[in-house]
């Protein structure tokens, strides 16, 4: 036999197929995690501006033509509006003038993410220092000492992602991609669903009791860690279930290139390249990152849209799961049958 008979033997186009797949992935995974993160920085943060009615609407203007657009500015009423869009997590920081002073108050919020604060602190105080005037800076809502450049609820949502399409994989090489009936994949959603919640579970009390990374309490965090497993699970059973095999790698697509450096972890939503900054609160990672931020330090305010979104990838994969499997076809060999039946005829 040639060399090229060899080849064709031990390498069949449908092989040859899944690693030219691989490698697109793998090129996307570079291009999307160093497109989004290589060069971060503030692009029209949502921020606050009390001051006295007659300096208010300039400050407003002064700020929101600032080089680069890093600040969307927007008068509050005073330093209590301020503090309380901050912590409904409509504002991301806020400025305080003090009129019968030379300091004025910048209020930040490191829980949801330390590198946009010391961002905000860096601009607020070179616009100061050009008017003559300093700022001190308050944190509205400060991330706990043990949890690192707030990274911790990013790194717990990408945890429970990761287990929820490795889940679904497992459960479709172990039996195949689509399940043979409905009452299959009623089971292998039920599996998921049990699995999601020991894994929420298990997330919550690591980052809660066990290391102190997050406050917010562990019922709260549990609920949203059974979501998020429960969501890219199901998303991932629906992919297989419509690809085969190929689906594991577009929920990795999804989930992983286009998911992970979107979320908001390492840098917050506003520093990121407009791409990644739209796409980051349609996908689990960006939604769990965000829910469990608001549930560790925003008193669960802004949690109605991530959970939606969550929410939707859980329903629309169950339901294409459950539909698919309902459908007439070929009856495929699951892998255990087809070894089963393969050495009782061999005996």
């Amino acid at each position: 036999m040639s060399l090229v008979d060899e080849l064709k033997s031990a390498v069949t186009p449908r092989a040859a197929l899944l690693v030219v797949g691989v490698l697109a992935l793998q090129l996307l995974f570079i291009a999307s995690y160093v497109g989004a993160l290589h060069h971060p920085k503030p692009k029209d943060v949502p921020f606050g501006v009390a001051a006295p009615p007659a300096a208010s609407a300039g400050l407003v203007e002064r700020l929101g033509k600032l080089p680069g657009g890093p600040l969307d500015p927007r008068a509050v009423a005073g330093e209590a509006e301020a503090r309380e869009k901050i912590m409904e997590r409509e504002l991301d920081g806020a400025l305080v003038v003090d009129p019968r002073g030379r300091t004025d108050t910048l209020l930040v919020a490191s829980g949801g993410g330390t590198v946009l604060s010391s961002g905000l602190q860096k601009i607020l105080t070179e616009v100061e220092g050009a008017q003559g005037r300093t700022v001190r800076t308050v944190d509205v809502a400060p991330a706990s000492p043990q949890d690192f450049d707030g990274l911790s609820a990013f790194y717990l949502a990408v945890g429970w992602c990761v287990g929820g399409y490795i889940c679904a994989a497992i459960l479709a090489i172990s039996a195949g991609s689509r399940p043979a009936n409905r009452e299959r994949a009623v089971i292998r959603l039920g599996v998921l669903a049990l699995y999601s919640a020991l894994g929420g579970l298990g997330g919550a009390v690591i980052v809660g009791p066990i290391l102190g990374a997050l406050p917010g309490g562990v019922a709260a965090l549990w609920g949203l860690g059974t979501l998020v497993v429960f969501a890219v699970g199901a998303a991932t059973l629906a992919l297989q279930s419509v690809f085969g095999i190929v689906g594991i790698g577009l929920a990795i697509l999804l989930v992983v290139v286009a998911g992970n450096p979107s979320a908001g972890g390492a840098f917050p939503s506003p520093m990121l390249p407009p791409f990644w900054k739209a796409i980051g609160p349609a996908l689990p990672p960006g939604a769990g990152t965000w829910a469990a931020r608001s549930i560790a330090y925003f008193k669960g305010n802004s949690l109605t849209a991530p959970m939606l979104v969550l929410a939707a990838w859980a329903v629309v994969g169950a339901a294409v799961t459950l539909i698919l499997s309902s459908l007439k076809r070929h009856p495929e060999a699951e892998p255990i049958a087809s070894e089963v039946e393969e050495t009782r005829r061999a005996r």
